[in-house]
């Protein structure tokens, strides 16, 4: 009986799923990516520079205990947390398998107007952010939403993604990444589930009750760590395939545009494909017009909202251009040139996305390396981005029932997250999708609403220049 329910349930979700993704958001998310980068005058070009420079100039890993919130880099480290997690590496190995090699192409074009929707995202959370008289700082999309939208209707629409972004990431969404720390250890390491699960549940219990000081504390740390050990691997099986990369970068562009020459079918179909694929793993992977990274970069202690405005915009370009874009090219100089397995298009059984990483950094390091070089990347992608989940559940939670609840919540996330390591059930990973997806509506609407304030913030700061 409950099986049949759970059945019937699933395909009602990956139904509601498939609509959302290949209808509306992708359309609804790419809108708003092009109307910012037309009214903001292409901000992620003109200011990249000096989100570089904010970002880099300064850089740090030992920003020090903040009166309130966070610095400017822990903020943008808790966001990159959040953005570069397993759609990273298990997104890009999706794309790529659908789209061919030509996905990448557009998850670029993607990031590039991302860029400028992370940014109106950050310069909003920001302006219209709260702080307490104890210098709690509480602050993302739905302080915007009710800002945008007066009476009961900004509520409503601020009440459905705090319900939405809970679910969708304080619990499942947890579970989700939790699932992927305890597959790939045990696979690897042959370390039961259970036991990553507790030490899991041990680790992240303390950083939740030390709030977002210490928050703020393990990500600026953990974020630049990451980054480099999966850069150095990377770049590793790229100076062995070197011979490979002028192909690799053909591919990504030919097929980019004749996607049916690598994945078959006509070529309206193999286009749709490609760029959807692309689209839809790009915007779900540096979550640029999702309504999440904007809680970090509220907690910012910044002196004007432009600032980290421009720092956001280097979160994305981490996360998909660098980051996304390793893993990428690694895939393919090592599986799709003419002596990798997937060069004829054609999939050999066993081989999915949950494992092409795996197999591609194989390729070089071993087999038994190379799972576990992408178990380790994967623990560091997956923890962070649990933690800087939980703390955007926790700020929705305390918008809807108040600081009281925070307990109850963290104590709730823990159980998600070692039920994660333990279980796999498809019903709670589309459920995921679905609130993900969600979460979208209310604040791409509100977005387009605050246009205005955002290019005041914009356009003030280029007339004091």
């Amino acid at each position: 009986m409950f099986a049949s329910v759970e059945s019937a349930l699933l395909d009602i979700v990956v139904k509601i799923n498939t609509y959302l993704s290949n209808y509306i958001l992708v359309f609804l998310l790419v809108a708003v990516g092009l109307w910012y980068s037309i009214k903001t005058r292409f901000v992620q070009v003109r200011c990249f520079g000096e989100g570089m420079k904010k970002v880099f100039g300064n850089l740090s890993l030992r920003g020090g205990k903040q009166e309130r919130g966070m610095s400017s880099f822990q903020a943008l480290a808790t966001a990159i947390a959040a953005q570069v997690g397993t759609g990273n590496i298990v997104g890009a190995s999706g794309a790529i398998l659908t789209g061919g090699p030509g996905a990448i192409f557009w998850m670029w074009i993607i990031a590039f107007f991302g860029m400028a929707t992370i940014y109106a995202e950050a310069t909003l959370a920001l302006k219209t952010r709260v702080v307490d008289e104890d210098g709690t700082i509480h602050g993302g999309p739905v302080y915007y939403i009710t800002t945008a939208f007066k009476g009961a209707f900004g509520k409503f629409l601020a009440g459905f993604f705090a319900v939405a972004i809970i679910l969708a990431l304080g619990f499942m969404g947890c579970m989700v990444q939790s699932n992927s720390i305890g597959s790939t250890f045990q696979t690897a390491f042959g370390i039961p589930s259970w036991i990553v699960g507790l030490v899991l549940v041990a680790i992240c219990g303390i950083i939740f009750l030390g709030g977002v000081q210490r928050l703020a504390s393990v990500t600026e740390k953990i974020v630049p760590i990451m980054a480099a050990i999966f850069l150095v691997g990377g770049l590793v099986i790229l100076v062995a395939r070197i011979k490979y990369l002028p192909a690799t970068f053909g591919m990504i562009f030919k097929y980019a545009f004749q996607p049916q020459a690598i994945i078959g079918g006509g070529f309206g179909y193999a286009i749709k494909t490609a760029i959807s694929q692309g689209a839809k793993r790009g915007l779900f992977s540096n979550e640029a017009g999702m309504g999440s990274t904007p809680h970090a970069h509220a907690q910012a202690n910044v002196a004007d909202p432009h600032d980290q405005g421009v720092v956001a915009m280097i979160g994305v370009f981490i996360d998909t251009f660098v980051v996304l874009t390793l893993n990428a090219l690694v895939i393919i100089s090592t599986l799709y040139t003419s002596d990798g397995i997937l060069a004829s298009g054609v999939i050999p059984e066993g081989i999915g996305k949950a494992n092409l990483a795996q197999t591609a950094f194989g390729t070089v390091f071993g087999a038994n390396l190379g799972a576990m070089f992408v178990a380790i990347c994967l623990f560091f992608f997956a923890f962070s981005t649990v933690l800087s989940w939980n703390l955007f559940g926790k700020i929705n939670v305390i918008y809807l029932f108040g600081k009281k609840s925070v307990k109850l919540y963290s104590a709730v996330a823990l159980v998600f997250i070692f039920l994660g390591t333990v279980m796999s059930n498809d019903l709670v990973w589309e459920l995921t999708d679905m609130f993900n997806n969600l979460m979208v509506i209310p604040n791409a609407i509100a977005l387009f609403a605050l246009t205005s304030m955002v290019v005041k913030s914009t356009h003030g700061v280029s007339a004091k220049k």
